[in-house]
């Protein structure tokens, strides 16, 4: 057996050691890449410092609504906009496996859930409160044409904490490939938004000849479609070419991706970037 698993922890994030990602890809391979990424997207979504699952950023109206999709060649399932779930990651996997959708939003993501028994769990956190109340508090004094540019003039000085943005994951094992991603949302965000992680293409693709998942600014990999653009390219360069030369045509939007091929592994971002890897 011959796999390997690569996963990132967001892209941009303030303060963020890569210390925080060592040894999660090696606590989450596995023979089976789809539990290989599924596993590590899970560890991410538990631990708090990511933006995902129990890490999530709160929206403009204090609610936490997480995004997350997952594929194997020929299958795709997501959840968009879901609420009071501990593992969304989970849940886009079993609407990629026991229903005949891509996707589920809003509160059918959470009634479908709560059917396969996923209890109800609050991803609020201290962290993410303290962050809202001093968002708010900057805010009160401005009018709602303002506020999206103060929020980022906000972020950008570091007044207040940006999000961690996105995690995700891509494995191949003996020639077989997945790819999971899960994000808290970005903000300044309203509450319904939707970026790039459940959109096929977007934020994550996997075929038969690799898998790519992206992290950043989401209606901007998005626009670009930018894991479907680096997948159609693969092998008519290196790799790490192909990644690099997708990035810059971004024009400095920020963002970030980990793709694999059978033969190739790699990352690159235009901002800093949590990335670990295991080969097994």
């Amino acid at each position: 057996m011959t796999g390997i698993l690569l996963c990132h922890g967001g892209v941009g994030t303030r303060g963020r050691q890569l210390e925080d990602m060592s040894g999660i890809a090696s606590k989450s391979k596995d023979e089976d890449p789809l539990k290989a990424v599924l596993n590590a997207v899970v560890l991410m979504e538990d631990d708090p410092r990511f933006n995902a699952g129990t890490g999530s950023v709160m929206r403009i109206d204090g609610s936490i609504q997480m995004d997350a999709a997952v594929s194997v060649p020929g299958k795709f399932g997501a959840v968009i906009n879901i609420e009071r779930v501990k593992n969304p990651v989970l849940v886009a996997r079993d609407v990629m496996e026991k229903t005949p959708h891509i996707a589920i939003s809003g509160s059918g993501g959470i009634n479908f859930a709560r059917r396969l028994g996923y209890p109800d769990y609050d991803p609020n956190t201290e962290k993410a409160m303290n962050a809202y109340k001093r968002m708010i508090s900057a805010l009160k004094e401005e009018d709602d044409e303002e506020r999206f540019s103060v929020i980022r003039q906000m972020i950008s000085q570091g007044i207040i904490d940006g999000p961690h943005d996105t995690v995700g994951a891509v494995s191949c094992v003996d020639g077989k490939f997945a790819a999971a991603v899960s994000t808290g949302g970005a903000s300044p965000m309203m509450r319904g938004r939707v970026g790039d992680v459940p959109l096929v293409g977007a934020g994550i693709y996997c075929g038969e000849e690799g898998a790519v998942v992206a992290t950043g600014l989401g209606e901007e990999i998005a626009k670009r479609l930018l894991c479907f653009r680096i997948y159609q390219r693969i092998g008519s360069e290196p790799l790490n070419r192909i990644l690099m030369e997708e990035i810059e045509n971004m024009e400095g939007k920020l963002a970030g991706v980990i793709a694999v091929t059978k033969s190739e592994n790699g990352f690159f971002s235009n901002g800093s970037m949590g990335v670990d890897s295991c080969q097994f």
